[in-house]
């Protein structure tokens, strides 16, 4: 049996599906039965608790092959790496008391750094705790750029008529859309093929910089001049704020843009066949960023 935790997320729901669909037992765990019963009506045990909740997660893990660990985000926490830290602790004891021998964990790009990378540090931290557990073997699995960032755009293309933020206009990054990121952690539960402690980068299809991203949205949504403009960090402070992000989080998130602008947060892997994934830029934004730009044009 496997346990995804984050099963409703945008990786654990692919993971549980991929999975089920080989006639794996899935035990999915999430904090809403409501949201888990998709996956349960395709045949996968719901399980509800919080991931910081140590007791439940002990019953969760136990009699599991391997375990999906993910550190839940939450925009409006006002301590967010003690949250982090709390989720982490909880994974790792249940783990532990479980005796489960395997686990994949979603880290991210940057998660070699122990400090002054906004929100990838608390993954560091879950990486380490992981590591601390003689008897598992685990496979940290560390994105690059969620494609899916880019939905926050929309809102800003309709007021604004350009992309904006805090990045640099000419920094490229491995963007990844999420999917991908969800069958390369199946493929690994399914194979379990890895010993000891390891890392392995997901760096998508290829590198791209905002500049070059807001090309191709421009292209697809019929606004071929539309630019990326970089603003600075008190505008996008007050952004975030505006949005319902909570201060301590905004500043997180601009730690962690300050660190790709700079380079301390970067890919450590040379571009190879192992950590390039399938679904391009373009793809992702014709099959997923025109349908909500679409659907929030026709509601606005």
């Amino acid at each position: 049996m496997y346990v995804i935790t984050g099963a409703t997320g945008h990786t654990g729901n692919v993971i549980a599906r991929k999975l089920l669909a080989q006639g794996q037992t899935v035990r999915a765990v999430g904090r809403s039965a409501d949201r888990l019963k998709p996956l349960a009506d395709e045949g996968a045990e719901p399980f509800v608790c919080e991931l910081t909740d140590t007791k439940a997660l002990v019953r969760a893990f136990s009699g599991a092959r391997a375990v999906y660990a993910m550190v839940p985000p939450s925009m409006t926490s006002s301590d967010y790496r003690a949250d982090q830290a709390k989720a982490a602790d909880a994974i790792a004891h249940a783990i532990e008391q479980a005796q489960v021998k395997h686990s994949v964990s979603l880290s991210s790009v940057g998660a070699d750094k122990a400090e002054g990378t906004g929100p990838v540090a608390g993954l560091h931290y879950l990486e380490q705790t992981l590591n601390r557990m003689p008897e598992l073997n685990v496979l940290h699995l560390r994105p690059g750029y969620f494609m899916e960032n880019t939905l926050a755009q929309i809102g800003i293309i309709q007021t604004m008529d350009m992309t904006a933020g805090p990045v640099r206009a000419d920094l490229k990054m491995p963007m990844i859309a999420t999917r991908d990121i969800g069958a390369a952690a199946a493929d690994a539960l399914a194979a379990l093929d890895f010993n000891g402690k390891q890392t392995r980068e997901l760096l998508g299809q290829r590198d791209l910089s905002y500049t070059e991203a807001t090309t191709i949205i421009g292209q697809a949504i019929g606004k071929p001049d539309l630019n990326y403009l970089q603003l600075p960090d008190e505008q996008v402070r007050a952004a975030f704020l505006q949005m319902g992000m909570s201060a301590n989080v905004a500043e997180l998130i601009l730690e962690m843009s300050n660190a790709l602008n700079s380079g301390h947060m970067r890919a450590l892997e040379q571009r190879s066949a192992e950590n390039t994934t399938p679904t391009s830029f373009e793809a992702f934004v014709e099959e997923e960023f025109v349908p909500h730009f679409r659907g929030k044009s026709i509601s606005a």
